[in-house]
């Protein structure tokens, strides 16, 4: 199969092409050079006048798993069926079904999302949530840093390459693609009635810090060679003054790479009447000092959303504030714990308002998209849904300022937002949501129009209106097939699952087994996610990806 496509205005900072006029060729779902003028096309598409960008790649969103089944079983107000059926498929009248997930994404031009919150003993049922999800490839990160067999290898004072072992035997087992720390230590210390837990503070009965359990982490992440960084959730999410510890774990990570997640709940200063501030200066300004951090923001938008976390300090400490008034705390056996609060955001609220500000005020500091990405930590400071609005609010300043006049009066004074002036380009959309994405999750394979890269490419109609703009994408293509035209589901097509398989001694599987067989009602050989869970007609489900020496 050989496609082509016509004139359009290409946006690649791969290759550093800013809106030439381009045209791009497909072959067998991959993007390929100029075959030749005497060459026959099975398709051409004339994209003449239009932005023609790589399939956008979200690296954090939360679409899977026990957290996401338990917020559908929550607020099952949330996912009445609501539209006509959609190619026949079951579910397809669901709002925030995986059905609906993988055409709501697709419409907005994206191909590839990651799951960043995945817990080593749900494995098989994420995976088999996301397989579920049609037109995107997915992965997901595996979640260390409260698990009992870690911890107790960390009293025992193990060395590190047997915790190496471990990590990469975990990323095996589990399919994943990366490592995700959660508020390391915390979920235990929660369990000894812990309710604020620091860098520096000790989990009961462990006798280790949380800044120890990061840095092994980390620093076996980097020797197993892992291209995407540890991802980090800091202790004290959502805590006036917790900028000290978003600061502090930076310089935990000693000049190693370190990805820090969500940092807008990490942005808060504690001053002025109401001891609650924005940090987003100061943080950046640590930021520029550690060229080994990158971040995603995890913007706030106003509106009803749930927020779900595998912290579950931080869950807990705003299960009161629930609305509507129901929520859910968990523990799961020697693995860590969670919850799922919904909230809605108010423009009212002088809280809300201004953790919409810091937000926006990160994106506009922030001096380099490459290190920046573009999230709402979906659902928790917004559903994925709401990503169109979010590059209206980047890229217009008229239209921020307009944005400012519905916000609670107090903020409107506090904030730099009035002074921001940058807007986004659309290059630099592509930098982070596309190249830059890519490229943190060692999927060099896309995010990218040159040669060789998978055939995933959206096309925009150019609007002033960036919102109407982004909504719905006038083609978008997956693996060279076109899967959406003008903001439709035309082919509903299976995505594939991204993992890495670092090597281990294979003598660690003792050492797990044993732990399995003392502390789990869950035998070790249902642990492991296994091809045979996975069996798709036209073809493998899991595809490999090389670790980086």
């Amino acid at each position: 199969m050989l496609s082509k496509l016509v004139g359009g205005m290409l946006y690649d900072p791969a290759q550093k092409v800013n809106g030439e006029l381009r045209d791009i060729f497909i072959r067998d779902g991959f993007i390929v050079c100029d075959p030749g003028p005497d060459v026959r096309f099975d398709e051409v598409y004339d994209v003449a006048g239009k932005v023609v960008m790589a399939g956008a790649i979200d690296i954090h969103s939360h679409i899977a798993g026990g957290n996401v089944n338990t917020a559908r079983l929550l607020l099952p107000e949330q996912h009445r069926n609501h539209m006509a059926r959609r190619l026949n498929q079951p579910f397809a009248t669901a709002k925030w079904s995986t059905t609906d997930t993988g055409y709501r994404y697709a419409r907005m031009g994206y191909t590839t999302v990651v799951e960043p919150a995945m817990l080593p003993v749900n494995a098989l049922d994420v995976h088999l949530q996301m397989a579920d999800i049609p037109i995107l490839d997915t992965a997901a990160l595996a979640i260390l840093g409260n698990d009992d067999l870690l911890l107790r290898l960390m009293r025992g004072r193990a060395g590190q390459g047997q915790i190496n072992d471990y990590v990469a035997w975990t990323l095996h087992a589990t399919r994943a693609l990366g490592l995700k720390v959660i508020n390391a230590g915390g979920a235990n210390a929660f369990k000894s009635n812990v309710r604020q837990f620091s860098l520096d503070d000790i989990v009961p009965d462990y006798g280790v810090s949380s800044r120890q359990i990061l840095q092994t982490l980390q620093r076996a992440t980097c020797e197993l060679g892992i291209p995407h960084p540890v991802h980090v959730h800091c202790n004290n999410l959502g805590i006036p003054g917790n900028v000290d510890t978003a600061l502090a774990t930076m310089e935990a990570a000693q000049g190693l790479p370190m990805h820090l997640a969500h940092v807008q709940f990490y942005a808060y200063g504690n001053e002025g009447a109401r001891g609650f501030s924005s940090a987003a200066a100061q943080l950046l300004d640590g930021f520029r000092r550690h060229p080994n951090i990158t971040m995603d923001v995890g913007q706030v938008l106003f509106g009803q959303t749930v927020t779900i976390s595998g912290d579950v300090i931080a869950q807990y400490s705003r299960h009161r504030d629930a609305s509507p008034n129901k929520w859910v705390m968990w523990d799961a056996e020697c693995e860590g714990s969670g919850g799922v609060v919904p909230y809605r955001y108010r423009a009212t609220s002088f809280v809300n308002s201004l953790q919409w500000a810091i937000g926006l005020e990160m994106f506009l500091l922030a001096e380099d998209p490459g290190r920046v990405f573009f999230t709402t930590d979906h659902p928790n400071g917004a559903p994925f849904t709401c990503y169109p609005q979010l590059f209206r609010l980047l890229m217009d300043y008229e239209y921020r300022l307009a944005c400012l006049e519905n916000i609670h009066p107090d903020v409107v004074a506090m904030t730099l937002l009035k002074d921001l002036k940058k807007e986004f380009s659309l290059y630099e959309i592509a930098v982070m949501t596309r190249t830059a994405a890519a490229n943190l999750m060692g999927l060099f394979d896309r995010g990218h129009l040159m040669p060789g890269a998978i055939a995933d490419i959206a096309v925009y109609s150019p609007q002033d209106n960036k919102e109407a703009m982004f909504d719905r994408a006038a083609l978008v293509f997956k693996n060279g097939r076109l899967v959406v035209r003008e903001g439709e589901v035309v082919e509903r097509i299976r995505g594939t699952a991204q993992q890495i398989c670092p090597g281990y001694d294979p003598s660690i599987e003792r050492s797990i087994k044993n732990h399995f067989d003392r502390f789990y009602s869950l035998s070790l050989e249902n642990f492991t996610v296994n091809d045979v869970d996975f069996i798709q007609r036209d073809q493998e489900r899991f595809v490999v990806h090389d670790c980086r020496r």
